[in-house]
This record gives C-alpha cells, sequence and structure tokens, in this order.
C-alpha cells in the first residue's frame, strides 16, 4: 500500500517539475529573474471591500475591520467592550451588521 502511495506521490512530483521546466524555456530570450524588493516586516494584505478579513497570528484586528468575533462561541466584540482587549479573534468585520448578517451574536458585554 505505501509503494503505491508512493509512486503516485513521485508522479505527481515528476508532472510538476517537468511543467516547472517547460513554463521556464518559454520565457523570451534575455528575460530574467529580478528580484523584487521584500517588505520588511511583512505587512498583510487588507481587502477593504471585504465585510471580513482573517485576523493576524496573535488575534488582533486591523483598523479596517475592528470588530472581533470568535468563531466557535459565535461571538463578536465591539471596541470598548469589556472583553474586547482579551479577546483572540479568528475573524475580524467591518461592522457589527456584517458580523451580524455572517451569523454571529453580539457579546453581552
Amino acid at each position: 500500500m505505501f509503494g503505491i502511495l508512493a509512486g503516485v506521490a513521485y508522479a505527481l512530483y515528476r508532472a510538476l517539475a517537468s511543467r516547472a521546466v517547460a513554463s521556464r524555456a518559454a520565457a523570451p530570450p534575455g528575460a530574467a529573474w529580478e528580484a523584487q524588493p521584500f517588505p520588511f516586516p511583512p505587512q498583510p494584505v487588507v481587502d477593504t471591500a471585504s465585510p471580513w478579513v482573517d485576523a493576524s497570528d496573535d488575534g488582533t484586528c486591523p483598523a479596517q475591520h475592528p470588530v472581533k468575533a470568535k468563531l466557535t462561541s459565535g461571538i463578536f466584540h465591539l471596541p470598548g467592550g469589556v472583553s474586547y482587549a482579551r479577546t483572540r479573534a479568528d475573524r475580524c468585520y467591518s461592522s457589527a451588521e456584517a458580523a451580524e448578517a455572517d451569523g454571529l451574536r453580539a457579546s453581552k458585554r
């Protein structure tokens, strides 16, 4: 069983590797890969058109999406609320209405 799985994985690897080689060969002559400057530290991309974004790794929310939501409890917290500062968000919403439209309820305090 492991041999079959290893064979399938190797075949997939070879197919993807040959695709990458073919795409490099299709580049026009003289076209060189140019390194792009990497912003340090990496800044998260925030889509302001979306009603929600994923929270950062430490559970904080960007200024454009200040409403913190915990998906496991189905509760969202507004800035200035009792539990807002200690809540590690799963998602961040642009408004309370957007969080309610997603099926979450407001915290009681």
